[in-house]
């Protein structure tokens, strides 16, 4: 139910912005983030969440919403079956675009909107399993769609299907009262002439993610990121935060916390130790930061891997 889950190899060749699949957990699993939104539907069983909202069980009738770059983990309680949509992140911002076309000005105005308009990037929605039952069938096409391969003659099928599912989901997402005006979006960060435009990543910002998790224990400034990439130290913010929603040094912070997981999964190393690996030198810090992201303190996490482990 984490990040683990993801397609993987099995994602059809060429790419496809969206990608359903559905597995049966019986192990704990993450805490891992992808670059892509999910929305997964708990068609069996149970398990307990972790991720930024904290631990919180899930049941048959949840669906749990997570953002980009967002880090969540499970335990299941015995098993537990979902179904995860895998959408592209430039996919759901094109949606929000012609959704709120009259508020926005452009694609990058649009990230904007969404990302002031969903302002909590991890979420639990009980819709109940009535509710969730209307989602099955339309779920169940969708999976064997995207194991069917070909998305350019499935797009429109598959854009009913996950439309229709979307419609039922939409009004359970907690969304922020704050709206922000055209007038003050252009006042507080200088936006793009009124063109439709798409355009791809800036190469400077695929350039600093590479750096970030290439050397994720480095002791990386917003100086030294601008300096590689010869961009101002505000232009790095605004090039890495329009690419990937986050800034570079909380992406630092999501790569650390995902390598300090694993090294708690996998290790009987003392957590002060696994912090100053991942680049944190202070292991109160870097358990408020593991915590803060994963919704659990390194050591409570370590006990629910090691419990698994013992059971195996």
């Amino acid at each position: 139910m984490s990040s683990t889950d993801s397609p993987g190899a099995a994602v059809p060749e060429p790419f496809a912005p969206i990608v359903v699949r559905t597995r049966t957990f019986h192990r704990p699993v993450g805490p891992v983030a992808y670059d892509c939104v999910k929305v997964i539907v708990v068609r069996d069983g149970s398990a307990v969440l972790f991720s930024e909202f904290g631990e919180k069980p899930v049941t048959v009738g949840d669906v749990v919403t997570l953002g980009a770059n967002t880090l969540c983990g499970s335990e299941p309680e015995g098993h537990v079956t979902a179904t995860t949509v895998y959408l592209d992140t430039d996919y759901v911002v094109d949606q929000v675009f012609w959704q709120h076309v009259d508020l926005v000005r452009d694609r990058l105005d649009a990230q904007d909107f969404a990302e002031t308009l969903y302002a909590e990037p991890a979420q639990i929605l009980h819709l109940g399993e009535d509710r969730a039952g209307l989602l099955m069938p339309w779920l169940d096409e969708l999976v064997h769609l995207s194991l069917d391969g070909g998305f350019t003659e499935h797009f429109y099928r598959m854009q009913a299907l996950w439309f229709s599912t979307a419609h039922v989901i939409a009004p359970y997402v907690a969304t922020s009262s704050v709206r922000v005006s055209a007038t003050q979006r252009v006042t507080t960060r200088p936006s793009s002439p009124r063109l439709r435009r798409f355009a791809p990543l800036r190469e400077e910002a695929r350039t600093l993610a590479g750096l970030l998790r290439d050397g994720p224990e480095r002791r990386w400034t917003v100086d030294a990121l601008a300096e590689a990439v010869h961009l101002s130290p505000s232009q790095v913010g605004r090039v890495f935060v329009e690419a990937y929603g986050k800034s570079p040094i909380a992406y630092l912070t999501m790569l650390r916390t995902e390598r300090m997981a694993r090294l708690l999964r996998t290790t009987d190393t003392p957590i002060a130790v696994i912090a100053r690996e991942v680049g944190w030198g202070d292991p109160d810090f870097a358990a408020r930061q593991f915590r803060r992201s994963v919704g659990l303190t390194p050591s409570r996490y370590r006990a629910i891997s090691q419990s698994s482990q013992t059971v195996d």
